[in-house]
């Protein structure tokens, strides 16, 4: 794969996937039946600086969970989309309400769900692990798998590139 270091220079706007990119895709099914999920301390990290240098983020996932909604929203995400079936359709809503640009949007997911979604930003990122449709399109792939540091992967790269980096 090319550099694509001139590719991360212009975004501005990052919008993740959950399972298999913030999570490693493996769930913990409790006795009462609830969903857990582990997310990565360095990508929470990176998450939280890129809001903070006033980089904006999404969030876009088939997922659901008030777990979900609760860690986010404790790392400064407040654009979140849960429980989506159409991420083309929810990608259009988040761009019109928030008047971003898709030419300076990377997203990042791992599977078929992702793929309609990663065709039409200007970075389509995955994580090493995804699967080899969406590794096909993408024009980065993380060395790290989903869950692993993937998401601070792109986010350290972006903000590195805007001395935003700390």
């Amino acid at each position: 794969m090319p550099d694509p270091t001139h590719l991360f220079a212009p975004i501005r706007h990052f919008i993740f996937d959950i399972d298999g990119v913030l999570t490693d895709g493996n769930l913990l099914i409790s006795g009462d039946g609830s969903l857990l999920r582990t997310m990565n301390i360095r990508d929470g990290y990176a998450l939280q600086l890129a809001i903070r240098k006033e980089f904006s983020v999404s969030i876009i996932s088939g997922a659901t969970g008030q777990g979900i909604e609760k860690r986010l929203n404790g790392l400064g995400i407040t654009d979140i989309h849960l429980g989506i079936r159409n991420k083309v359709s929810t990608l259009e809503e988040v761009c019109a309400i928030s008047n971003l640009n898709l030419s300076s949007t990377l997203y990042m997911g791992d599977d078929m769900p992702d793929f309609a979604v990663m065709k039409q930003v200007a970075l389509p990122c995955c994580p090493a692990d995804a699967c080899k449709e969406i590794l096909s399109i993408s024009k980065y792939i993380s060395p790290f798998p989903g869950g692993k540091g993937c998401v601070r992967d792109v986010i350290e790269k972006v903000l590195t590139l805007n001395q935003c980096w700390e």
